[in-house]
């Protein structure tokens, strides 16, 4: 069943990357994309202001840790389950 919400965060991620959409699987390396430390920070504040999160990154000391795109699915879909749970309890 697709998921709405990782297609949101693919389109921001092909939006400010320059990635072609269709290149944007899980398993896909951003080191193969071309994905620069500075597109990182775009895509991070991208998705910042469309869901409404922060995401503890700094292009510096956090770059290593996105490996993949589901690394960057992973960490926001994280966060938003983190603001879930906090606008809950």
């Amino acid at each position: 069943m697709p998921n709405p919400q990782i297609d949101e965060i693919l389109d921001v991620v092909a939006q400010k990357a320059l990635i072609d959409r269709s290149k944007l699987t899980p398993e896909a390396k951003l080191s193969d994309l071309n994905v620069s430390s500075l597109d990182m920070v775009e895509v991070m504040f991208a998705l910042e202001d469309k869901f409404g999160i922060e995401l503890p990154f700094n292009a510096n000391t956090n770059a290593n840790e996105f490996q993949t795109v589901s690394d960057v699915i992973a960490l926001v879909e994280k966060q938003l389950a983190a603001k879930k749970t906090g606008a809950n309890g």
